[in-house]
């Protein structure tokens, strides 16, 4: 049992809900209701879970001597000696095998994306995180590809508009979460900028925050402008979705408080779960959409 729940939590589940991106073509593409579409999507969501789990699992083994330095990371199972390295190299390696059969039982293009996303996160984890910027590109390549493989799950031709609200979105919350890196070793004298991730020098945390601002604008105006595109009033037979855009607007400047902030979460998803006026706009936000989609 103690094995059991050292493993679920270096797979750490609570991070999954990125893979909710993987739904995003399935809603915005008025699949929802139809019970094929549906049952794809969630398989799909299955296998981006595996496969996350199994990164992190993996990444866990990479990273054990700078997460021993770090003031909460340390308790990591890995970190800490409750799980062995070679047990979470084991488990990574069936999680991924496992994902990879099923995507490609689902169809040949899911399996495709599935492997790519699998292999940018390896080389994110062998090396690409150590790169100044290539690092939040690498994370922002992994939304896409989640919406992409959400797409061919859901038989959705992904709209130019939705591809790049995801690619300002997705660049946004990684420029977060070294924002909220940053923020946390500043407030830290115990664990100096650079000992717990080696790329963090090569950051300013102004620059990150300039950053930030600037995405979150662009982010901002694509969803309005996509709210407000004659395709998406056409698709949705209303011109009703740029009542969505305020929620957008306030879930945007709410992560910038909580990543900017003296960081009392271990990243930016503890930060965001733990945040009721976020979550609360989150569920506001989501309501609004599927109201205006699915309601007639």
């Amino acid at each position: 049992m103690k094995t059991a729940r050292a493993m679920m939590a270096t797979l750490r589940p609570h991070q999954w809900v990125k893979n909710l991106f993987v739904a995003a073509p399935l809603v915005f593409g008025k699949k929802l209701t139809e019970p094929d579409a549906l049952a794809m999507t969630a398989a799909a969501v299955a296998v981006f879970c595996a496969l996350s789990g199994a990164v992190y699992a993996m990444n866990d083994v990479l990273d054990v001597e700078r997460d021993r330095a770090h003031l909460t990371k340390c308790r990591r199972p890995v970190a800490s000696g409750q799980l062995s390295a070679r047990a979470a190299l084991g488990l990574a390696f069936v999680l991924a095998a496992t994902a990879i059969a099923v995507a490609a039982a689902l169809s040949l293009p899911l399996a495709v994306i599935a492997g790519s996303y699998l292999t940018i996160n390896i080389l994110y984890s062998v090396k690409l995180k150590e790169v100044v910027f290539v690092d939040i590109m690498t994370i922002a390549t992994g939304f896409l590809l989640r919406v992409l493989g959400g797409a061919y799950a859901a038989a959705v031709s992904p709209s130019l508009w939705l591809l790049a609200c995801t690619a300002l979105l997705a660049a946004f919350l990684a420029l977060g979460k070294r924002a909220h890196e940053l923020a946390h070793a500043a407030a830290s004298t115990a664990h100096p900028v650079g000992k717990t991730r080696a790329v963090l020098v090569r950051y300013q945390l102004a620059q990150v925050r300039l950053g930030l601002y600037v995405l979150a604008v662009a982010a901002s105006v694509a969803y309005v402008l996509y709210t407000r595109s004659s395709h998406t009033i056409w698709f949705f037979g209303t011109d009703r979705m740029l009542w969505t855009a305020p929620f957008c607007v306030v879930g945007i400047g709410r992560f910038l408080v909580l990543v900017t902030r003296t960081p009392r979460g271990n990243g930016p998803t503890d930060e965001m779960l733990r945040d009721w006026p976020f979550i609360a706009n989150l569920a506001a936000w989501g309501a609004a959409v599927l109201g205006i989609i699915y309601w007639r």
